[in-house]
Parts: structure tokens; C-alpha cells; sequence
């Protein structure tokens, strides 16, 4: 008889928990609704603004002090080279750091307050990066405000979200990948260059890929190294037709990019060059939306060749 009033009250706590499940859950949905309406509205405004001055003159077109005339042709150059540089230093660095700590590495003092700075490195604000490489390298090693302060800039931004990307891809992988490849008698670097980065791919260049489109978006650094907001130029071209054919001297050449273009416009009062910063946007927002959707191709093909393979 006793059993009956513990029953009601259980089912009357069950019933209590699911009511506020339920209101948490709706509370929760109506939160994600109106963040992904504000966002798509922001977006649907950027891109009725901006799309009408997206065509062949403007990305050929240097800018200009008059609206009709201007264009994002040095912009977007200097996006793409500023962005090669960055790729060239901070993959290779980043991806032999990961793959030193995590499978080379012993644990020690040492290796711990690496990984504590590494974990500090990847939240600290990007403008601490800018006056690192204005005192480092603009005045320090007198690399100027040039391509490659910016890449190495960017590079150092991007390198520890890549070194644990890296990381977490390689400890994903079973243990019993290592230990197989060491059974058939490979050493520590055949296990670790013909198994596991092979494996653990799809992760590293998710995490690099996705490092890559937060640098293409920084502008603080950039400022902080005295990029220019206006620049009628290009850079010099990287093969000449003389011997040796490969020129260097655009990594020394003055840049800008989409987003520090994006912020000369918006500074200035006319609306015709406030539109034109958003079709920059637009074309800003569709190299990120490129690359993050590489990332996703990537990984699931590389996924799916395993299933199947």
C-alpha cells in the first residue's frame, strides 16, 4: 500500500522533469531562430546592397575617388598573395609542431608549458599579433609594411589553431593503427608518414582550412603593420623571362586587402562607396564560404574513400 503515493510522486517528478525539458527546449529553438534570422537578415541586406556592383569592371578596377570608377582589383590580389604566404609558413610549421607533440614529444615540464601557450596563443586578441610584427619584424628585422610581414603575421595568428587541429586529428586515430604498422616492423616515422597523416588528413586540413578563413577576415593586424587603404598598384609579377625566371621582390611590395578596403569605404560619407563595401563583403563572404566548404568536401570524401577502402 505503501508503494502507491511513492509511484505518484515519481510520476509526478517525471512529469515535472519533461514540462521543463520541454520549455528549455523551446526556449532554445526560439534563441537559434532569431540568431539565424538576424543573420541571414544582415546577410540578405549585404548582399541586395552589394550584388547590383558585382561584375567585370569591378574586379579590374583599381579603386578610386569616385564611386562609379572603383574597384577591388589591388584588394584582391593582395588578399590572394597575402594569403599564399600565410599558407606556405604557417601548414608547414603548424603541421610538424602537432605532429612533434603528439607523437614525438615526451611528457615533461617542458612539453607542458608549450601546450599551456599554445592553448593561450590560440585566444589571444589579433591585435597583440599586429604590434608583435610592427616592433619583430617591421622595425626589428626592417621587413617594412610589406607581403610578407603580412603572411608572417597572419601565419603566427593561424598557428596554433592549426598545431591542435593537427593534434586532435592524430589522437582521433585507434591506437591500434600505431601498433600494427610497428608490428610489420616500420619505424616511427613511416608509421607516422604513411599511416597516420594519411589518416588523420581530413581533420588536419579541416583545422587549416578553417584557420585560413579567419586570417583572409583580420584587419587589426593588418592596420597595426601599416597596410594601405588606398593603393593604385600591383605587385611586381613573380616570374620574370629572365634567368633565374622566379622574382622574389613581391614579397617586398605594399599591399592591401578585402577587408581593410571594405573599412576605406565605409569610412567615407558618400553612400555609393558604403554599397560598394558590400559587394566586397560579398565576395569576402564567399571566399569563406569556399574554403569552409572545401573543408567539408574534403573531409567527407575522405571519409567516405575510407568506408569504402
Amino acid at each position: 500500500m505503501a508503494t502507491a503515493p511513492i509511484a505518484a510522486e515519481t510520476l509526478r517528478f517525471v512529469r515535472r522533469s519533461r514540462q521543463r525539458d520541454l520549455w528549455f527546449a523551446t526556449l532554445a529553438l526560439v534563441i537559434l531562430f532569431a540568431a539565424c534570422l538576424t543573420l541571414f537578415g544582415l546577410i540578405a541586406d549585404l548582399v541586395i546592397r552589394g550584388a547590383p556592383h558585382i561584375d567585370r569592371d569591378f574586379f579590374t578596377s583599381y579603386p578610386s575617388r569616385r564611386p562609379a570608377d572603383a574597384g577591388i582589383l589591388s584588394a584582391w590580389v593582395g588578399t590572394v598573395v597575402v594569403m599564399a604566404v600565410t599558407a606556405v609558413i604557417a601548414i608547414p610549421l603548424g603541421v610538424a609542431a602537432g605532429v612533434y607533440l603528439e607523437e614525438y614529444a615526451r611528457r615533461s615540464l617542458f612539453t607542458d608549458i608549450i601546450e599551456i601557450n599554445i592553448a593561450n596563443l590560440a585566444a589571444v586578441p589579433s591585435i597583440i599579433y599586429g604590434l608583435l610584427a610592427l616592433g619583430l619584424f617591421v622595425y626589428g628585422a626592417g621587413f617594412g609594411s610589406t607581403i610578407l610581414t603580412a603572411g608572417v603575421t597572419l601565419a603566427l595568428l593561424i598557428l596554433p589553431v592549426i598545431i591542435v587541429a593537427t593534434r586532435e586529428a592524430l589522437r582521433s586515430l585507434p591506437r591500434e593503427m600505431r601498433e600494427g604498422a610497428f608490428a610489420l616492423g616500420a619505424d616511427r616515422w613511416q608509421v607516422v608518414s604513411m599511416f597516420l597523416l594519411p589518416a588523420a588528413r581530413p581533420g588536419i586540413m579541416t583545422g587549416v582550412i578553417v584557420g585560413l578563413s579567419r586570417a583572409i577576415g583580420e584587419t587589426a593586424p593588418l592596420i597595426t603593420i601599416g597596410a594601405l587603404t588606398f593603393i593604385a598598384f600591383l605587385p611586381p609579377p613573380p616570374f620574370t623571362p629572365e634567368f633565374p625566371w622566379i622574382s622574389l621582390d613581391w614579397l617586398w611590395s605594399p599591399f592591401t586587402v578585402l577587408p581593410i578596403q571594405m573599412f576605406n569605404w565605409v569610412s567615407r560619407p558618400q553612400p555609393a562607396f558604403h554599397e560598394l563595401a558590400a559587394a566586397a563583403g560579398v565576395v569576402l563572404l564567399a571566399l569563406t564560404l569556399v574554403m569552409n566548404g572545401l573543408a567539408i568536401y574534403i573531409r567527407y570524401r575522405d571519409r567516405a574513400r575510407r568506408v569504402l577502402g
